[in-house]
C-alpha cells in the first residue's frame, strides 16, 4: 500500500532497506539557509538524501518572484532522479519542524505528477526519540528516471487578483497571526496580506507533540473555513510559497483534495506596489 500524505516512524523503520523507498531530510531554517545541510551532516535517518530549500526545492529569485519561486520541473526530477527516483519510489520527506519544509517536497511532487509521497509523521524527532538509528553517511544510488507529467495546480498573481475581484475564489495564508495582520513583519520588504484573505496557521494543524492532528478535527476546521466553498475553489497561500503546502498537505489528510498554490505569495503579492494590500493592525 503506497503512502499519499503520512507516513509513521515504525512503517518507514519497516522499509528502510526496500528499495523503492527513498528518504529525503528537507531541514532548513528561514534565518539560517546553511543549518538544515550541518544538520544532515551531523546525522540524518539511515539511507536519507538531502535537499536544499534555496538550491533544490526553489528557483532563482529575480526581485519579483517570491523569495522561494517553483523550480524547474525537470531540473527538479533529474535531482530526484539521480537518488533512484522513478515512478515507483516512494518518496518519504521529513524535517525537524512539525514538517513545515517536508509539505513543501511533498507537494512539489505531486506537482511533478508523483503521488507516492508522504511526509514523516513526527519528522526526526520523532524518530530520535524513539530510539532510532540515525547515521552521518552520505547515501549513494543508481540513478533513475523520473518522468514529469506537470499538474495544473499553480495560480499566478494575476490569478489571485482577477479571482479575488470575481470573488471566484478563496485564499488562506498560512503566516503566523501577527503577520498577517501586518505586525512583526520580518522576512519581507511590506506587512499585511492579500485583501479578502483569511488566516490559517499552519502550525494549527498540528498537535503539542509536532505530530499532524486527526484528520476529523482538520476536516471539522477547514470545512468552517471554507463555509460552503469547494475546496477546488481555495489558493493556499503563505510568505514564499513553503508553510501553504503545509495548509495543502493537512487538506488532503482531511479528505478536501483540490486546493491550488498560489507558488510567489505574500513575497511575490508585495514586491509590485500596484497589487493591493490589507492590514488589520489595532
Amino acid at each position: 500500500m503506497i503512502a499519499t500524505t503520512l507516513v509513521s516512524s515504525a512503517r518507514l523503520a519497516d522499509r528502510l532497506e526496500d528499495p523503492l523507498w527513498r528518504v529525503f531530510d528537507c531541514r532548513h531554517l528561514l534565518n539560517d539557509p546553511a543549518a538544515g545541510r550541518a544538520a544532515y551532516a551531523r546525522s540524518h535517518l539511515p539511507g536519507a538524501f538531502f535537499l536544499h530549500l534555496d538550491e533544490d526545492l526553489s528557483g532563482p529569485t529575480n526581485g519579483r518572484n517570491g523569495r522561494h519561486p517553483l523550480p524547474d520541473p525537470l531540473l527538479l526530477a533529474g535531482k530526484l532522479g539521480s537518488a533512484g527516483v522513478s515512478a515507483e519510489t516512494q518518496v518519504v520527506a521529513y524535517d525537524d519542524s512539525g514538517g513545515m519544509f517536508a509539505a513543501r517536497l511533498w507537494w512539489l511532487l505531486r506537482w511533478l505528477g508523483h503521488t507516492r509521497v508522504a511526509v514523516l509523521d513526527g519528522g526526526i524527532d520523532q524518530w530520535i526519540g524513539e530510539g532510532r538509528a540515525v547515521s552521518t553517511d552520505v547515501p549513494t544510488s543508481t540513478p533513475a528516471i523520473l518522468k514529469v507529467d506537470l499538474r495544473d495546480g499553480v495560480v499566478s498573481s494575476d490569478d489571485v487578483l482577477a479571482g479575488l475581484e470575481a470573488q471566484c475564489f478563496r485564499v488562506i495564508d498560512a503566516r503566523s497571526p501577527d503577520r498577517f495582520r501586518g505586525e512583526n513583519e520580518t522576512l519581507d520588504a511590506v506587512g499585511g496580506h492579500i485583501p479578502g484573505a483569511i488566516n490559517r496557521f499552519f502550525r494549527d494543524n498540528l498537535d503539542a507533540g509536532g505530530h499532524f492532528r486527526p484528520a476529523i478535527d482538520l476536516r471539522r476546521e477547514f470545512l468552517a473555513l471554507l463555509a460552503g466553498i469547494d475546496p477546488a475553489q481555495v489558493v493556499m497561500s503563505c510568505g514564499s510559497g513553503v508553510t501553504a503546502c503545509h495548509n495543502l498537505l493537512a487538506m488532503e489528510i482531511a479528505g478536501l483534495p483540490g486546493a491550488r498554490l498560489y507558488a510567489g505569495s505574500w513575497s511575490e503579492w508585495c514586491s509590485d506596489p500596484t497589487r493591493p494590500v490589507a492590514r488589520q493592525i489595532p
